[in-house]
């Protein structure tokens, strides 16, 4: 039977992308192969314990709660999520993937939301970006970036327009590195250009202490 490494299964309030502030389960999977500069959540690395995906869904329908988030860590990185993901859907949850957009998003299944976050400058992972996992997004997914500074702003400007971002998902994020940057100049700068954006500010880290743990 298909199994997962998992570092975390809780229920919370959705803090990023449009879905945030409704109730949200979050399935956190273990193990992540990149190292962004500004990660929030480095103890998910190496904790995890493993568990059948049966287990995992009942754990996760015991909260009822219909929205889902399948995160990590970098979740495409166990063969496990697959399965997990289909059990998820049959069940009739409303399945989220957040995905640091290295690993391949073609297998996944076309009723999930993907949130593809594309790495800017600042993360130190920008050159690890699949650029062909953009021709699989729909007007269901969401794209998210990063924000650091100015030099991650224009970056993330200019491949908006490239690669004509906004016209292939539903909603293009754009988020400040908590504690790092003045959100206030993150906002002022989308105004200045007029983008067809959402800025988002993690709301979670608004309502707990930033360093909490399954919230």
């Amino acid at each position: 039977m298909a199994r997962v490494r998992i570092n975390e299964i809780f229920h919370s309030i959705q803090g990023e992308s449009t879905w945030a502030g409704r109730p949200c389960v979050f399935v956190r999977l273990t193990g992540c192969n990149l190292r962004c500069r500004w990660c929030d959540t480095e103890y998910a690395f190496y904790e995890g314990r493993h568990a059948e995906i049966g287990g995992v869904v009942e754990r996760v329908a015991a909260f009822g709660c219909p929205l889902v988030e399948i995160t990590g860590g970098e979740p495409l990185l166990q063969p496990g999520v697959h399965p997990l993901i289909g059990a998820l859907l049959e069940r009739g949850f409303t399945v989220m993937v957040e995905t640091s957009g290295e690993r391949d998003v073609a297998r996944l299944d076309p009723r999930v939301i993907k949130i593809l976050d594309l790495k800017c400058p600042g993360s130190g992972e920008s050159a690890r970006m699949r650029w062909s996992n953009l021709e699989h997004l729909t007007a269901r997914d969401e794209i998210k970036f990063v924000i650091a500074d100015r030099r991650d702003y224009d970056w993330a400007r200019d491949a908006l327009a490239a690669h004509r971002l906004a016209s292939r998902v539903n909603a293009v994020l754009m988020s400040p590195v908590f504690g790092e940057i003045n959100p206030a100049d993150l906002a002022r700068w989308i105004l200045e250009d007029r983008l067809p954006v959402r800025m988002q500010l993690q709301m979670h880290k608004h309502i707990w202490s930033p360093a909490a743990r399954g919230v």
